[in-house]
């Protein structure tokens, strides 16, 4: 049995900057934001996976999410089906994106 995937989109839509804990935390390299792409780039994921250029850190937490979403699922707490709203862990450089079945 093969299973179809269908494509999601991932948009960057915020980038946060938590200044107080930079300047309380972080050394003195550290960016304010997130450096990696800014805010409303995009990215397909194709058959659950990693798209080129896409970070690495990210990917790993958000895959479960693209692959669920991919199987024709959707997240009750979100109005529009085939999205979910997602936030990296980085604790210094958090990222919001978008996840869309496409």
């Amino acid at each position: 049995m093969r299973i179809e995937y269908s494509d999601v989109r991932i948009t960057v839509l915020k980038r946060l900057a938590l200044d107080d804990i930079i300047k309380e935390y972080a050394t003195d390299e550290a960016h304010s934001l997130c450096s990696k792409y800014p805010e409303g780039t995009e990215y397909i994921s194709q058959n659950c996976n990693k798209p080129n250029g896409f970070c690495s850190w990210a990917w790993a937490e958000m895959q479960s999410k693209v692959v669920f979403l991919a199987l024709g699922n959707n997240y009750p707490w979100i109005k529009q089906n085939g999205t979910e709203i997602f936030c990296c862990s980085d604790g210094l450089h958090p990222v919001v994106y978008k996840l869309e079945r496409v």
